[in-house]
């Protein structure tokens, strides 16, 4: 299985990337990536050339002088082809020049392009390739480190390297920072062609780039189901790298505050999750649970209190009518 290095933008090796077999590991087919070639250089003829005939040309309507006589050669008209201002003969008209050719020639050619810009090592990947402005020299220095072969001794030679930067999605920084740089060229991946790639040198992508040619031309997708996996792979990325921020934060609060061992600091952080996930439960579900629960409370003390004043004024009563029946027992 073939692989390259994964630099940074300062020229440091991180890793080595496996690269997919069924795209930068193909044989390259010469007559099929001639053929593709020629119909890519057709295809950019506008084929709007256009001459007139004699037939075409403004004025000669009249027989310049009659038609014996004179000496000279016998003329119809001065907007004949021997004449000046005349017509021209078998001259270019428009027509198309349209060569079609079958998607999968297309593949197959860029495949072989980039098979052997991998056997050639003309194919760098690096982790990450962008600029927090614009700015040409930083341009200059990032293709300085990378390991374009011998750049410093060849551009003193005047021998320079033309490469090509693939990008996944337009980065204005980077494409303003390239344009003052004769032999650089910036260009997103979805207009890669075979033309493109063997006019360049060397080919810089950074891994998304490498991740969504292998998407398009070896798992057959769309360009636009590609990118939209790549999105995806991003956002997911990005909520798992907060999630692990998130956890090391607190692992960090954990042992920094107790004298705790890792072990202890996940357990902790496990039943912190899952105290957060009931409360989250709760928060959902509780709300209606809780108001009930207040409103029946409220009602049955308002019943004990109303059961109180009741048997508070029977009380009253029976009081008094003993204290009547006493004093009718006296006066007997």
């Amino acid at each position: 299985m073939p692989s390259t290095t994964v630099y940074n933008q300062a020229g440091e090796a991180l890793e080595q990337l496996e690269l997919s077999e069924q795209v930068f590991g193909v044989t390259p087919n010469m007559a099929v990536l001639h053929q593709v070639v020629t119909a890519q250089l057709v295809n950019r003829r506008q084929g709007n050339a256009s001459t007139k005939t004699r037939g075409e040309v403004s004025g000669g309507n009249k027989k310049p002088y009659r038609q014996k006589g004179t000496g000279h050669a016998r003329q119809g008209s001065t907007r004949a082809p021997q004449f000046r201002h005349g017509g021209v003969v078998f001259g270019p008209r428009p027509h198309p020049y349209h060569h079609d050719v079958p998607k999968k020639m297309r593949r197959l050619a860029i495949r072989s392009v980039l098979s052997d810009k991998v056997a050639n090592e003309g194919l760098i990947v690096v982790d990450n390739l962008s600029l927090e402005q614009p700015r040409t020299r930083d341009m200059i220095e990032i293709l300085d480190n990378l390991p374009i072969g011998g750049s410093s001794q060849e551009s003193q030679s005047g021998l320079k390297k033309h490469v090509l930067m693939m990008l996944p999605r337009r980065n204005e920084n980077v494409v303003l920072s390239a344009r003052n740089v004769p032999t650089a060229k910036v260009q997103h991946v979805s207009s890669i062609n075979v033309v493109e790639l063997l006019k360049h040198d060397y080919v810089i992508m950074p891994v998304q780039t490498v991740r969504w040619i292998e998407m398009v031309f070896g798992e057959g997708l769309s360009a636009e189901e590609a990118s939209h996996r790549i999105a995806e792979k991003e956002v997911t990325g990005s909520i798992d790298e907060e999630q692990a921020d998130w956890d090391s934060s607190v692992k960090i609060e954990t042992i920094g505050s107790e004298e705790t061992s890792p072990e202890i600091a996940e357990e902790r952080l496990a039943e912190s999750r899952s105290d957060e996930a009931i409360e989250d439960e709760a928060s959902k579900d509780g709300g209606a649970v809780v108001g009930s629960v207040e409103i029946e409370t409220i009602g049955s003390d308002e019943a004990i209190e109303d059961e109180a004043s009741e048997g508070g004024e029977v009380d009253d009563a029976q009081s008094r009518l003993k204290i009547e029946e006493e004093g009718t027992r006296g006066n007997h």
